[in-house]
Order: structure tokens, then C-alpha cells, then sequence
């Protein structure tokens, strides 16, 4: 009953009495009123007055999966959420419960990570109360050649949400948020297939939301949220909005087969777009211009020997981080 009665409050703008919490719920008011004592003792403000009934007036920011489904706004992604204190990384929780049957859309979320992952192999900093470390399970029915593409719409859907809070970042190919010059937002997108088809898809996210501070090796490469506006932000509503702008774009993509849809809006947002940048693929350094990327998310890069196609997966993009010459 209290996760229904939290929903109510936060569905009301005005006052809901307690007689039509009690004929709702077929209980007595000293029911109702020992649940609104316990969302005030979870951090929840609620007002309470005579003849009026219960209004709620703040959020503690807390990821338990009643407070991240009450601001939920989608038909399936986040719709099914597994919650975790503590992960070694989210990208393997969902990876073995994907194995297990879990429906696509399922996210799982970690208050922090011990062993959280970035690509290339990277370790991911994922402290705990100031961060968003989650994973959503995805099962298309496209060809396992196409998967790389849904790396592209999640980072599209967090640049988005970056665009919804008024914050200025921008994308660095494929995967990464950036604000001036450092990492907001690390995305890792992992798969199992076979052959001709794909088992599942897990889009791993890392979002930088509340952190005053990074160690010192991070300090020069990172930011979070907080630090860029000087607010503090409720990760649940974070979190919401994101699944929101990625379940339109991932319905795009599977209707359309490719990302022509986002092309335009993803070139706009490209932080090395026309600037020269470095490839490092596994067996050379070379140099070129950025110019975007093409229908299926590959990088194009003009170079001496003209534009070359560059595959997300085999290369590492500089150009931020303090890498651009």
C-alpha cells in the first residue's frame, strides 16, 4: 500500500484527503496515517492538514524502485527494475539475468559498482549516493552486425536529457558524454549472439549526476552535473528522463533499421565534428577530420587517402580529455 499511496502524491499537485485514501484502499485512517509516517521517515516531505488530507512537497533523492517508478513516464524500458546496493558492475548483473529470461526493458540499477566497467577494459568510478550506474537489458531482433548502432541511441538519449536540464555537453564518438573537454556520461554496450541472431544487448550507462569531486587521477578528465550548474539533482527523475528519450529513439531504430532518424541531431551534438582527431586502431596512429557519422553510426574521417570509414568497437577516438594538439 505505501508504494500505491507514494504514486497517488506524486500523481496530485493539490491536496488528496485521507476518506479517499481510506475508501481507495478499504482501510482506516490510522492505517493511512502510519503509512504517510513512514514516507516521512524514508526522507519523503509531506504535508498533513485538518480537512484538507496529505500533500506531498519533496523527494528525497533515493534510488529505491518505488521513487524511480513513480516518476516513470514509459510503456517498457525501466518499467522492470532491479535495484542493488552494491554491484561489482551492473553490465554483468543484467548480462546474467538476461541469460535467465528477463524481459527486454528490465533495468538494473546499483547505488555503487565495485568493479564498474568502461570500454577498452577500463575501469569506471562509481562511488556511492552521487551517481547513476545502470543497465538496461535489450533483446532486438535484428542482426548482431546492427547492435553497435544501439550504443549511439543511448548516448543520444543521455545528450537529450543533458538538453532537457539545460546543461551544454556534447557526444565524442560513440559512446561518451562530454562536457568542456571532460567525461559526464561512460557508455559500454555489451552483447551475446550467435551467428544470425541476437540473445541480448546490454547498454551499460554511467551518468556523473551529484559528485562535488573526483580523485586525483580523475580530476582532470571528469565532471558530473553538479559540478557544471552548482545544483543538486534527483537521480530518479535523471534516470526517467533518459528511458523516456531512448525508448523513442530505440522505437525509431527498430522501425527504420538504421539511424538516419538521429543522424542530423547526432552530428549536431558531435564535439570533434570538422576538428582533427587521432585513430588509434590496434596496429596505428593516424590523423584526420572528423566530419560525422554515416546512416549506421560509423564514423566518417577525411584523411590523405581520403574519407575512411571507421567502425565503432575498433578505435579509440582523441581529441578531449587534453588529447587535441
Amino acid at each position: 500500500m505505501k508504494d500505491e499511496i507514494l504514486q497517488m502524491l506524486k500523481s496530485r499537485k493539490d491536496f488528496i484527503s485521507g476518506q479517499e485514501l481510506c475508501e481507495h484502499f478499504q482501510v482506516s485512517r490510522t492505517a493511512v496515517w502510519k503509512v504517510m509516517k513512514q514516507l516521512q521517515n524514508d526522507g519523503y516531505e509531506i504535508e498533513a492538514i485538518n480537512r484538507k488530507g496529505y500533500r506531498l512537497i519533496a523527494s528525497p533523492d533515493v534510488l529505491t524502485v518505488p521513487e524511480i517508478l513513480s516518476v516513470m513516464t514509459t510503456e517498457v524500458m525501466g518499467r522492470k527494475i532491479y535495484y542493488y546496493d552494491c554491484l561489482g558492475s551492473t553490465n554483468d548483473q543484467a548480462r546474467m539475468l538476461a541469460e535467465q529470461g528477463a524481459e527486454e526493458g528490465s533495468l538494473i540499477i546499483a547505488e555503487t559498482q565495485n568493479t564498474g566497467k568502461g570500454r577498452m577494459g577500463r575501469a569506471f568510478f562509481s562511488p556511492e549516493g552521487c551517481g547513476i550506474w545502470m543497465s538496461l537489458i535489450l533483446k532486438p531482433e535484428i542482426p548482431p552486425m546492427d547492435a553497435s548502432m544501439v550504443t549511439l541511441v543511448g548516448a543520444m538519449a543521455v545528450q537529450e536529457m543533458m538538453q532537457d536540464y539545460g546543461i551544454t555537453s556534447g557526444i565524442k564518438w560513440p559512446n561518451d558524454i562530454v562536457i568542456d573537454g571532460r567525461k559526464v556520461t561512460g557508455i559500454l554496450t555489451e552483447m551475446s549472439a550467435g551467428p544470425d541472431r541476437i540473445n541480448s544487448i546490454v547498454i551499460g550507462i554511467g551518468i556523473n549526476a551529484n559528485m562535488k569531486f573526483f580523485p586525483e587521477e580523475l580530476e582532470k578528465t571528469a565532471i558530473s552535473m553538479s559540478m557544471v550548474t552548482g545544483k543538486n539533482y534527483h537521480r530518479a527523475e535523471i534516470i526517467a528522463c533518459v528511458m523516456d528519450h531512448f525508448e523513442k529513439n530505440y522505437r525509431e531504430f527498430l522501425k527504420t533499421g538504421d539511424l538516419r532518424f538521429l543522424k542530423e541531431r547526432y552530428n549536431a551534438s558531435l564535439i570533434h565534428k570538422d576538428k582533427e582527431i587521432d585513430v588509434h586502431e590496434i596496429r596505428r596512429v593516424w590523423r584526420g577530420i572528423s566530419r560525422g557519422i554515416n546512416d549506421i553510426g560509423e564514423l566518417i574521417v577525411s584523411s590523405d587517402e581520403g574519407d575512411v570509414i571507421v567502425r565503432s568497437g575498433e578505435v579509440s577516438i582523441r581529441g578531449v580529455y587534453g588529447y587535441m594538439k
